[in-house]
């Protein structure tokens, strides 16, 4: 059982920042991918980036590109999602999902079965 744990989320105002962070615990963390995701009120989750479990590759969905920075420290546990420039459109729940890694380098899709889930932590951006 890996453990997620995210926090850092909170308010801010438009153009705003913030950082993220998920912490892992239990199984080993380099043996896993970390993908970020926010699900806002009465939509779908969406996937937001993904990290290998190697820290060297990464993928963003296309509205958060640019603006949003997917890393980690595997000395820490951590992953770390900085947003930047946010806008009110990026209130949402923010979580962490894990996947197991095949290789060092594999980024996962959004829409594969991730196999660990953390609680969420809300940001919200005002006008």
């Amino acid at each position: 059982q890996l453990h997620l744990v995210e926090s850092g989320g909170g308010m801010v105002q438009f153009g705003g920042s913030l950082r993220l962070s998920c912490a892992a615990s239990g199984h080993t963390f380099e043996d896993y991918a970390i993908g970020w995701f926010r699900q806002a009120p009465g939509e779908e989750r969406e996937g937001l980036a993904t990290i290998s479990s190697s820290g060297t590759k990464a993928e963003y969905v296309r509205s958060v590109k640019g603006r949003f920075t997917i890393s980690r420290d595997n000395a820490k546990n951590t992953v770390y999602l900085q947003l930047n420039s946010l806008k009110p459109e990026d209130t949402a729940v923010y979580y962490c999902a894990a996947r197991t890694a095949h290789y060092p380098d594999y980024v996962p899709a959004f829409v594969v079965t991730y196999d660990f889930w953390g609680q969420g932590t809300q940001v919200t951006v005002s006008p």
